[in-house]
This record gives structure tokens, C-alpha cells and sequence, in this order.
């Protein structure tokens, strides 16, 4: 087997080989060249150690990871590069990181600590491949599979539990079945995971080609409702509703399978319909309602991702898609939609359409969303004409109005909104002058 090496990359290798040293290529970068994908970085593992890796590229910036990890990053135009020493690791203490590490000189031992078979292959040009755990043939039957005793490896490193969901979602692979049983028994082992981990391989999954393999992969496992509790109750809850074929969590794996890659519009999508285990009514003739599920989804949503971590922007703008998803109940006109752009923003508006698109797709089988393109095309045109939506688009400001002798405070805000809700109905008049008029004629017992 020959596979496709970047000059960029070939470069480190011959340099470590030239001062008598071994170097391969290792982990995801060997797996994606063998599947025929280009590897997002490479890594490589050597038997120099890390003041040698440092001397053999003194000509290059270098960058020391971490001495006792043995790791160099050496600076490229092209990429950087992780050279590591082959390394043996002794105890983990804390379910993250072993208690010390030690050098090797033998490839064999660097690979044997490795996390999963399709992870633990080696390659260079003049060596081939180094797959001393049937990783090649773990990739042609679609199988994630520990290196060694599952239970030990996630022992080790609990978040190998989760990154096992990731890799089969991403890879579109199964879960060998000792393995699976192991992260069913292990899973536990998750609550000790800080949120910051937890967060990046569940991130991870929801970018992926089909997010709701990983998400189902979770509830098949029990791993759910250690990750996302909240979810667990929208397992299997009839909706009793004819609009509505799917239960809660099908509909919701639907919904986020059917929305762009779009970190936002995916976390949105998945909670989007988390409140409504809590909001069910039944009315006289037996059909489900969920009102005020969005506004509790809000606060479901904003509890999950602060507990996760995340940045007050990105939980504001996911909240933010959930509080509005319903407005595609609403027939809105221009000015609706204009007061629709204000709130959520012209960055992020068509975010919300995409989100509802899904939502309606997955309600049931004949559902029509044409009139969410036309809802697009309507905002596009609002967009295009550059029309009014928003009080920083007025031809006046407050400054303006307090020059005109209007005293700093509440008043300023109503003559603004004021204006705003005249501009919104009629554009034509967004012009100083008239805006001015309007102010004088409107408020003239409220001036200083």
C-alpha cells in the first residue's frame, strides 16, 4: 500500500530519517488517507526525543507542546506539524492524562496505547504500513474497535466512551459489540468529564453528515441522559397530534438531520422542541397542544449550553432561533417580517428560515414548505431594497432629537420607536427632514 504524503509533510519525516531517526505518519491522518480523505492534519511520531526533534529543525520556528509529553510543533507555511517521541504511559489518575509518561524507542509500544484500532496505524514510504491491531481491515468492515480491552481503555480516558460515538458518526461505522457493551457499562465514567471535553465531541457529532446517529448511538447506550438529561424525557412522548407523525425525539433527529452544518441552526434544531414534555395539553377532542413549549425551550436551552460551557453569543443566538421558530405559523407581511429581521437579526435571519424548513419537513409526510421559500425570497427583497428595519437605519438619531431640545431619556426611546413604526409601514419616509417634521408635529408639548 502506497499512500499520498504532502511534500510539506514528507519534508519532517526525510529530515528525521536523514539524522538516523525513524518517523511515520500516525493516527486519523493514516486513517483518512486510507479511506481516501484528506486529513485535516498530520501527525507524526518518531523515536527521536524532544530536544533531538528541537536540534533537527532549529532552522524552524518550533513550538514545545509540552516536554513531558514529548511533543514539537514545527511552524510550516503550509500547516503546522505535531512531531511526537514514541511514548509509553503509565497509570491514569483522573480518567484524562496519565500519571507519567516514557519515552520508547519501538513503535510497536507508541501504537499499543493508542485508543481504537483505526487510530493506531503507522506509515511511511519506506516502512508501508504498520497495522499491528487490524485496523486496515477494523476500516473495510466499518467497525470501531479498542485497542486491547475496551473496559481498560476507557478506564484510562473516560472521554474515549463518547469519542467512540463521534468516530462512528463521522465514519459512518458501527460499534464492535465488546466495545459497545463497555461503554454501556463504562458510561458512568462520563460524569467525571469536564464540560469543556464533554462539549467538543458532542459538537463534533452534531456537525457530522447525520447527527442523529450519533444522538440515537447515545440513547441506545444510556449515555443520553448523562450528556444531555434533558433530552431523555422526549424519548418516545407522543405528540397526539395529527400535524405531528413522529414522537418528540424523532421528530427532533429529523429536524436537526434536515438543517445545514451550522453549529447554531444544529443546537437549535436539537432543542428547539425540548420543552414540550412539560407544556402537553389535551383538549375536548383529544388533540395534543404544546403552548409556551418555545418560550420554555428557551430557558431548557440557555440552561444546557451554560452548563456545557459554551459562549454567551452563541447561547443567545440559539436561544434566540428556539424563541422565534414558531413564527412560521404567522402569516407575516413586509412589516411583519421587517419587526421578524429587527429581532433576529439580518446575520441570522436566514438561519431561523432553515431551522423552520426542517421543523415543518419532519412534522409529517405532506407537509408543504413552499411558502417558506417564498418567506425567504420576501426577506431577501426587504434586504435588497435596503429597506428599514432597525432604529440605527433611521436618517435621525437620538443626539438628533436631543438637539431639538427634547430632554435626554425615556423620550428619546418613544419618538424613536415612534418613528420607527411609521418607517417600517412606509420606507419613503426615512429622510431627515421628514423624520424631523414628524418629531415636531408628534411631540411638541414633550420638548424642553
Amino acid at each position: 500500500m502506497e499512500l499520498f504524503i504532502p511534500d510539506y509533510v514528507e519534508n519532517i519525516l526525510y529530515r528525521l530519517e536523514k539524522f538516523g531517526y525513524e518517523a511515520f505518519i500516525v493516527g486519523g491522518s493514516v486513517r483518512d488517507l486510507i479511506l481516501g480523505k484528506e486529513p485535516a492534519d498530520f501527525d507524526i511520531t518518531t523515536n527521536a526525543k524532544p530536544e533531538e526533534i528541537e536540534e533537527i529543525f532549529k532552522e524552524y520556528k518550533t513550538i514545545l507542546v509540552g516536554k513531558e509529553y514529548g511533543t514539537v510543533v514545527v511552524v510550516q507555511d503550509e500547516g503546522n506539524i505535531e512531531v511526537t517521541t514514541y511514548r509509553l504511559e503509565a497509570e491514569y489518575l483522573d480518567g484524562r492524562k496519565p500519571s507519567k509518561v516514557y519515552f520508547s524507542d519501538e513503535i510497536e509500544e507508541d501504537l499499543s496505547r493508542r485508543d481504537f484500532t483505526i487510530n493506531a496505524m503507522a506509515y511511511n514510504k519506506s516502512k508501508g504500513l504498520i497495522d499491528l491491531f487490524s485496523g486496515q481491515k477494523d476500516l473495510e468492515n466499518k467497525l470501531i474497535k479498542t485497542v486491547g480491552n475496551p473496559i481498560e481503555r476507557f478506564e484510562e480516558d473516560h472521554l474515549r466512551i463518547l469519542r467512540a460515538i463521534r468516530f462512528a458518526t463521522q465514519l459512518g461505522f458501527y460499534i464492535e459489540e465488546e466495545t459497545k457493551n463497555s461503554c454501556t457499562q463504562m458510561g458512568y465514567l462520563l460524569k467525571k468529564i469536564s464540560a469543556e471535553r464533554i462539549r467538543e465531541e458532542l459538537f463534533k457529532i452534531l456537525l457530522s453528515d447525520r447527527p442523529s446517529y450519533g444522538i440515537r448511538l447515545m440513547e441506545d447506550l444510556d449515555i443520553l441522559e448523562i450528556i444531555i438529561p434533558e433530552l431523555k424525557e422526549t424519548v418516545g412522548f407522543d405528540q397526539k397530534n395529527p400535524h405531528h407523525e413522529k414522537d418528540v425525539f424523532e421528530h427532533i433527529l429529523c429536524v436537526v438531520d434536515h438543517t445545514p452544518p451550522v453549529l447554531e441552526i444544529r443546537l437549535a434544531a436539537l432543542f428547539h422542541d425540548i420543552g414540550k414534555p412539560h407544556t402537553l395539553t389535551i383538549d375536548e377532542e383529544g388533540i395534543g397542544h404544546f403552548y409556551g413549549h418555545d418560550k420554555l425551550g428557551v430557558k431548557m436551552s440557555r440552561d444546557i449550553l451554560k452548563r456545557l460551557r459554551c459562549p454567551n453569543e452563541m447561547i443567545d443566538d440559539v436561544a434566540n432561533l428556539i424563541k422565534e421558530h414558531m413564527t412560521h405559523h404567522a402569516d407575516l407581511k413586509d412589516k411583519g417580517l421587517k419587526r421578524l429581521i429587527s429581532r433576529v437579526g439580518k446575520d441570522k435571519i436566514f438561519n431561523l428560515i432553515e431551522l423552520q424548513k426542517a421543523d415543518k419537513r419532519c412534522s409529517n409526510r405532506n407537509a408543504d414548505i413552499g411558502f417558506l421559500f417564498e418567506r425567504e425570497r420576501q426577506i431577501q427583497r426587504i434586504l435588497d431594497r435596503n429597506e428599514p428595519y432597525e432604529k440605527k437605519q433611521l436618517e435621525i438619531s437620538g443626539y438628533d432629537i436631543i438637539n431639538l431640545g427634547y430632554k435626554e431619556g425615556k423620550i428619546v426611546g418613544e419618538i424613536l420607536e415612534y418613528l420607527m413604526e411609521r418607517v417600517i409601514d412606509e420606507p419613503n419616509l426615512n429622510h431627515r427632514d421628514i423624520l424631523i417634521d414628524m418629531v415636531l408635529k408628534k411631540f411638541t408639548n414633550k420638548a424642553k
